[in-house]
């Protein structure tokens, strides 16, 4: 049967950047299931260019653990690579290629692993779930979780394999990307007050934030098992003017919330939505009257904190060896999942230190281990 190494070669080859279709790594892991007995089910997306897969094996009925990973990568395009990032290239001990640790590794892991999990009978289902677009805001996993909801063979447990370097991972925080729009009035430089200069305006809402942001990092309000132990906001974009001798009748900047679990980031927006109504638009009307700030969702999903005493936190001990429970910085579906009613925990192959940069890599070691959990794993659900 095939090795890690081997599914992972496979796997780099096909180009997943989000804005591509995943619909042939889709199908060779289907194809790859198929020819060992087990049937898998596709949910594609509207338009039928992508989809998640789902399989299971093992007994009916609910509860069980699913190992569960997303297909899509970021893009490599005006990145130094040294070697080509859909090729497989191996150095040192080290296998590069976009994806490599984010996170094809892990599921070259779980498809090599399948064969010795038929091998024996399992007292728990064993599911696998592979998304797309995770990258770009958990997108195309919902219609997975939408399903695993009503289902009444729901797993127990989820095991998400983003690069942790197989270390214990409980938590990580929300997202919430927000878009503000504001439409002011154009006039000649000249004579400004008859205009309504809308990056003027832009501006003082980017200064709330920065306020909203300074008491979210107030130190009563710290979780030290995060890293930073606060909910942070930051503006990434801005665009606005045309001329300087022009009142710039339109400004548009992109915003996002990292929340702390126990921190709602919607209220962030809610707050700021509320400054733009009641302190901005009634002195931008004043002036012209067909004046707006307008917000809309980009994308969002919830963070994760699992209760290091629960049963998918002790089976996460176990099969990594370690209780030195952490969090990590970047997003994952885990949330989505845990809303479900499916507890969830992270630990996989390789290091994000790694992940989205040129000349991805994760280390022969990393797979390794990877495939030593997944054998205590498979230990732990024998019938």
């Amino acid at each position: 049967m095939p090795t890690s190494r081997d599914l992972l070669e496979k796997l780099i080859a096909f180009d997943t950047t989000s804005r591509e279709s995943n619909l042939a790594l889709i199908e060779f892991v289907s194809d790859y299931l198929a020819n060992l007995g087990i049937a898998s089910q596709l949910l594609f997306n509207a338009e039928r260019s992508k989809a998640n897969l789902y399989a299971r094996l093992g007994p009916s009925g609910p509860g069980g653990v699913m190992l569960s990973g997303h297909s899509d990568v970021v893009p490599a395009d005006g990145q130094a690579w040294s070697v080509p990032p859909f090729q497989l290239s191996e150095r040192d001990g080290k296998l590069y290629g976009r994806g490599t640790a984010d996170m094809k590794g892990y599921l070259a892991c779980v498809l090599a692993a399948v064969p010795g999990f038929l091998a024996q009978p399992l007292r728990l289902p064993l599911h696998i779930a592979i998304s797309y677009d995770e990258e770009v805001g958990c997108l195309g996993v919902r219609s997975l979780v939408a399903q695993l909801r009503a289902s009444p063979e729901r797993p127990a447990i989820c095991i998400i394999g983003e690069p942790t370097e197989m270390r214990p991972v409980l938590g990580h925080k929300g997202k919430l990307a927000m878009r503000c729009e504001v439409h002011g009035a154009a006039c000649h430089s000249a004579y400004a007050p008859q205009g309504v200069n809308a990056i003027e305006y832009a501006a003082r809402l980017i200064g709330r934030l920065g306020e909203i942001g300074a008491r979210l990092a107030a130190p009563e309000r710290h979780d030290a098992r995060f890293d930073p132990p606060y909910s942070t906001v930051q503006t990434g974009t801005i665009s606005g003017g045309r001329a300087l001798n022009i009142v710039p009748a339109e400004c548009q900047f992109d915003f996002e919330v990292r929340a702390l679990p126990a921190d709602d980031p919607r209220q962030v927006a809610g707050e700021l939505q509320d400054y733009a109504e009641r302190e901005l638009l009634p002195h931008m009307r004043a002036v012209q009257a067909d004046t707006a700030i307008r917000f809309s969702p980009l994308s969002s999903y919830p963070g994760l904190l699992t209760d290091p005493h629960s049963e998918a936190a002790e089976l996460l001990a176990l099969l990594s060896g370690s209780q030195d429970f952490s969090t990590v910085a970047f997003g994952t579906e885990g949330g989505l999942f845990d809303e479900a009613g499916i507890a969830t925990v992270i630990c996989g192959p390789g290091s994000m230190e790694q992940g989205h940069k040129p000349d991805e890599y994760v280390s022969l070691d990393q797979l390794a281990q990877c495939g030593a959990m997944l054998v205590r794993l498979r230990e732990w659900m024998r019938g």
